[in-house]
């Protein structure tokens, strides 16, 4: 009996778009995450390594994509493949299986690290562009998630005593923006 062909695609936020990843490949099911891939408790990579069996095969697009360091990159991997299932990486035309000699190995290890190191490059001319703009004047930072008037909403619910964790939930932002929005009342600065 031969396995599933069961794909995994993560992209970072919900505004990105999945479609790209794994096109036109035919997939008998496919587990998405809209998570960063630096956070290791994803769900839906949880419910692969739970759904997956031995016989099946793994389609991910690139080796980012599964993992954001090689830890968890080889920790994934020799997880799936030591169930006996396939991982192949579509953009690195790289296939594991559990059997894989000393040189897949060393192949792992080498995409992956290159795939951590363009990440932290990409990371750093992020953050030196930020801190250029910030000295010509013209970063602006994030677009506010809430207006002043969802401002004033949040403060007056808080001060009637309502949980601050449901406020956050019907808003749509994290205890921790919530927070924020709080703590910028003394900087008489609504919108944070």
């Amino acid at each position: 009996m031969s396995g599933q062909n069961i794909g995994y695609i993560r992209v970072s936020t919900f505004e990105q778009n999945t479609d790209r990843q794994l096109e036109g490949m035919k997939l008998d099911k496919v587990f998405i995450d809209k998570a960063s891939g630096k956070d290791t408790r994803r769900p839906e990579l949880e419910a692969l390594m739970q759904f997956t069996r031995g016989g099946d095969t793994v389609f991910v697009h690139s080796m980012d994509r599964l993992a954001r360091n090689l830890d968890d990159l080889r920790r994934i991997v020799q997880t799936l493949t030591g169930r006996g299932v396939r991982i192949q990486f579509v953009k690195e035309s790289l296939c594991f299986t559990g059997d894989d000699s000393p040189m897949a190995n060393l192949l792992l290890s080498v995409m992956g690290a290159f795939a951590e190191f363009e990440r932290a490059l990409i990371r750093e001319r992020q953050l030196e562009g930020i801190a250029l703009a910030k000295q010509k004047g013209v970063y602006k930072g994030r677009k506010r998630t809430l207006t002043v008037g969802q401002v004033a909403s949040i403060r007056e619910r808080v001060a009637a005593g309502e949980k601050k964790a449901q406020i956050a939930r019907e808003f749509g932002i994290s205890r921790e923006t919530l927070y924020q929005y709080l703590k910028s009342v003394g900087n008489n600065n609504p919108t944070l």
